[in-house]
């Protein structure tokens, strides 16, 4: 090792050896993740035009239902959560299966930790009488199908 390799901290060396270095500094990082939503996210716009097309009431957000779930329907005892792909670890999707090549150590902890926690608050529901269903970002299409699938999860009876 040379003379100047000494004096430089352990952290430099390793982020210059990295090959998985980020492209973006830390504020264009952090600007980057404070766009993404937990709320309000296009998939979840398009299942709530298509409910609302199909004369449904419902609640959102309902943070008296574990998990807050996108859609509550009281009355049915019924829950639809609409999930990202990427966000929830869809395992059928490639964007599911895919991860960042940065930072590789830390996002897999907070994806799989997004995974089990997805996983908990649904054996959750169950146990207190509801039924959901979820919907995944990749299955949108076409909008006809996910009707489908949304009028038989509502008439049908019983827990999951």
């Amino acid at each position: 090792m040379s003379d100047n390799q000494t004096d430089a901290p352990l952290f430099d060396i390793i982020m210059v050896c990295s090959p998985a270095m980020d492209t973006l500094t830390r504020a264009q990082r952090s600007e980057r993740m404070r766009l993404v939503k937990s709320r309000g996210t296009t998939p979840e716009l398009l299942v709530k035009r298509l409910l609302k097309s199909m004369r449904l009431k419902f609640n959102t957000h309902d943070a008296s239902v574990p998990g807050s779930p996108d859609f509550v329907f009281r009355r049915q005892g019924k829950v639809i959560f609409v999930h990202g792909c990427f966000w929830h670890r869809h395992a059928s999707c490639h964007n599911g299966r895919r991860l960042p090549k940065s930072r590789l150590d830390f996002w897999k902890i907070k994806l799989d930790k997004n995974r089990r926690r997805d996983l908990r608050i649904l054996r959750q529901l169950n146990r207190l009488g509801w039924s959901y269903l979820v919907i995944w970002e990749c299955q949108l299409n076409p909008p006809e199908r996910i009707e489908k699938r949304i009028r038989v999860f509502l008439k049908k009876r019983g827990t999951n």
